[in-house]
C-alpha cells in the first residue's frame, strides 16, 4: 500500500494534479457521508440518538418552515394559505414543509467534511458556523424557489425539486469547501 500511494503521489506531482486529488478526497467523503447518513436515517432510525434527531429535524423544520412562510410573503408577495406546515397557492400548488426539507442532513454532510478535512481548529471554530448559516440560507431559498416555480412553472416543479435545487445543496458545500481548501488548510502546522 506504501508503494501504491508513493507512486501516486509522484504522478500528483510530476502531473501538478494537487487540486485533482484534494476534489477526489472532497468527492469520497461526500459520497460516503451522503450513504452513511441515508443508512442511519432509514435503515438504523438514528440509533443511539433517535429522539434528539427527531427533535432536531422537528427544530429545524418548523424554523424553515417560519422563515419561508416570511420570505414568500413579505419578499416574493406570493399569496398563500397555510394548513399545518403546507403553503397552498392560489394556482391549486401547494408545498409541504417536511422533515426532508429541513435542511438538516446537507447541514450534518458540511459540518462532518470540515471535521474530517484538514486544517487550523481556531479557524474551524468560525468557518463552520458561518457555513451552517449559509447552507441553511441555501435551504431558504430552496423552498423559495420551489415557491416561485409552483405558482409560474408548475410542470417543472418535479424537475426543479430533485434535478436542481436539492443539488443546490452540494454546489454550495462544494464552494465553502473550496474555501477552506485554498485560503485555510495551508495554514495546518506540517507533520
Amino acid at each position: 500500500m506504501k508503494k501504491l500511494t508513493g507512486e501516486l503521489n509522484k504522478i500528483i506531482k510530476k502531473y501538478k494534479l494537487y487540486v485533482l486529488k484534494d476534489v477526489t478526497i472532497f468527492i469520497i467523503i461526500t459520497i460516503t457521508i451522503h450513504f452513511a447518513y441515508r443508512y442511519w436515517a432509514n435503515t438504523a432510525h438514528y440509533w443511539p440518538v433517535e429522539k434528539t434527531m427527531y427533535r432536531a429535524h422537528d427544530v429545524m423544520t418548523q424554523m424553515v418552515f417560519d422563515q419561508g412562510k416570511w420570505i414568500i410573503d413579505h419578499i416574493l408577495n406570493i399569496p398563500f394559505t397555510i394548513n399545518d406546515r403546507t403553503f397552498y397557492f392560489e394556482n391549486g400548488g401547494y408545498i409541504i414543509i417536511n422533515h426532508g426539507c429541513s435542511g438538516l442532513k446537507p447541514i450534518l454532510q458540511f459540518v462532518l467534511l470540515m471535521l474530517i478535512f484538514p486544517g487550523p481548529w481556531k479557524h474551524k471554530a468560525w468557518f463552520i458556523p458561518m457555513g451552517i448559516v449559509l447552507v441553511h440560507f441555501t435551504n431558504l431559498f430552496r423552498i423559495s424557489g420551489l415557491a416561485v416555480v409552483t405558482i409560474k412553472m408548475p410542470e417543472y416543479w418535479d424537475f426543479a425539486h430533485d434535478n436542481l435545487f436539492r443539488p443546490f445543496f452540494y454546489v454550495v458545500i462544494f464552494f465553502l469547501w473550496v474555501w477552506w481548501a485554498e485560503k485555510f488548510r495551508a495554514l495546518s502546522p506540517k507533520p
